[in-house]
């Protein structure tokens, strides 16, 4: 690069470094927020909140912003630039392009309001009041509605809210997807529901000390890599990741006493977000780039540690030992293989987060379908209950006794995380392509998940996904690291051999 090219990029280097700086101490108040923040704080937090993501919002649409994306986007420009350069110049203009129209202001009240609603969340789903919480998510939504009319509609309204968090995903695309997986799903739940062959789920149930739970949790992330001198663990009601650079990504979970597995697989989903933060090639750091490629790419991450790994035969080879030793009251008369079979039953089940491998999809479909409904059919907030409950009694054949165990059970709509649910289904379809190809290339994989040596896999994924941040798109990786296009049939294939096995369903007449 030419030295009056060097010194334009060195100054385009300082706004994104300041960008970076913002956004992380946002992302920062955000995780106080939700990890024990004072109640009586969340008034003042939220405006605060919502004056920094103001100024954050200036930043990205501001004059120079556009200034320096035109000018390194001009043809004899780009010619000199790296490929991470073009990526970042490219993913600049588009944000700048799509919220340069919005007024500033309005965003940070949507901020403000958007900080404050998930506080309210919190306090809604304890007390189980939908009505309470009513006015705030339809106060979210109306902004939605207004930002897709400043952003520019996709295809469909929808569409503009999926391309957030999938790039150039779309309805009729994604319809395709899950109509092709249900497809193969639907027959498999049909045969596991005949099946005489069932776990034993009634061996699962305990009282579980806060304390061990945490232990053992601690010590499987520590198994996995992740590296506590780059994080934390902490409690929250939803548990989460939070990336403000790859030296600081923290997690949370959420204990219940009844149920150890809850935390356990808390733990591993976000312990696999984790990993990928903590690894991204610290040269991105300071830029856009230092971030997951999309959530479908990131929840790939999540949902490989906490399914494919975590709730495999290979793991709890190596790992059941220890959970006896931390609850033997529980568990010290039952065998690996039943424990893995249980934790593995397919149930039609209230609560997302906990649903099995097979019907999670179905819980992702829901809420799809209900965004769906929202913004591209006019659907209300105050409707959302009843339409909830009558698509749960559909495609699950059971009714929420509550809204705290319906509609109010995820925290992303508080958020304004319209178009994010999709992701957690595409996760689990580019993490079992993702693990195919991870099989041929490390053939050792079962008897390194059975043996604890967990940090061959996690260097094999740093080298073909962590490390490159956002400067490749999802399309980009899942074709490089496997050879192919997105393929849901490789999710199916992985979910029939492994509950054929589990409900021995080849005995089945």
């Amino acid at each position: 690069m030419e030295q009056q090219l060097q010194a334009e990029w060195n100054a385009f280097s300082i706004l994104l470094a300041k960008i970076s700086g913002y956004r992380e101490a946002i992302g920062l108040l955000h995780w106080d927020l939700r990890t024990g923040a004072p109640r009586k704080g969340v008034e003042v937090r939220s405006k605060t909140i919502g004056m920094l993501s103001g100024e954050l919002f200036k930043l990205e649409t501001s004059p120079e912003m556009g200034r320096f994306t035109e000018h390194f986007s001009r043809p004899e420009v780009v010619s000199q630039l790296t490929d991470v350069q073009k990526k970042i110049v490219k993913d600049c203009r588009k944000e700048y392009e799509r919220s340069k129209s919005i007024p500033p202001e309005k965003y940070e009240e949507y901020a403000i309001l958007a900080a404050r609603s998930e506080t309210m969340w919190e306090t809604a789903k304890e007390n189980n009041d939908f009505a309470s919480f009513e006015p705030l998510l339809s106060r979210i939504v109306a902004f939605k509605q207004e930002f897709i009319d400043y952003w520019g509609v996709k295809g469909t309204r929808y569409d503009t809210l999926l391309d957030m968090y999938e790039p150039d995903l779309t309805v009729e695309k994604l319809d395709g997807i899950f109509n092709r997986l249900r497809s193969r799903l639907v027959p498999l739940a049909e045969q596991i529901a005949a099946s005489p062959n069932k776990p034993d789920a009634n061996l699962l149930k305990g009282t579980f000390g806060i304390e061990e739970q945490e232990k053992f949790g601690l010590f499987i992330l520590q198994q996995m890599g992740y590296d506590f001198a780059a994080g934390r663990l902490d409690e929250s009601v939803h548990p989460f990741a939070t990336g403000l650079n790859p030296g600081d990504v923290r997690i949370t979970t959420n204990y219940l006493a009844d149920n150890v597995t809850s935390s356990i697989f808390s733990s591993l989903h976000e312990g696999g977000h984790a990993l990928y933060e903590q690894n991204i090639d610290k040269a991105l750091v300071g830029t856009p780039l230092a971030q997951g490629a999309s959530m479908g790419i990131h929840e790939s991450q999540s949902r490989l540690w906490e399914n494919m790994i975590g709730r495999s035969h290979a793991f709890w080879e190596r790992y059941y030992g220890d959970l006896q030793q931390h609850f033997p009251e529980t568990f010290k008369d039952v065998k690996a293989e039943e424990f893995y079979r249980a934790i593995n039953r397919v149930e039609n089940s209230l609560i997302r987060i906990e649903a099995d491998e097979l019907t999670y999809n179905l819980h992702i479909i829901i809420r799809y379908e209900i965004e769906k409904l929202i913004f591209n059919e006019g659907l209300t907030v105050k409707e959302l209950p009843e339409v909830w409950n009558t698509k749960y009694r559909e495609y699950l054949g059971i009714t929420p006794p509550s809204d705290s165990l319906g509609v109010l059970q995820d925290v992303h709509w508080s958020g304004g995380d319209f178009g994010y649910f999709a992701s957690y289904s595409l996760g689990n379809m580019y993490a079992a392509q993702i693990l195919h190809t991870l099989r041929k290339e490390l053939p050792e994989f079962d008897s390194l998940v059975s043996s604890g040596n967990l940090l061959p896999i996690k260097e094999w994924l740093t080298d073909k996904i962590y490390r490159y941040g956002m400067s490749q798109t999802p399309s980009q990786i899942i074709e490089r690291v496997t050879g192919e296009p997105l393929n849901p049939d490789y999710l199916a294939d992985y979910l029939e051999a492994k509950y054929r096995e589990i409900y021995r369903l080849d005995q089945v007449k």
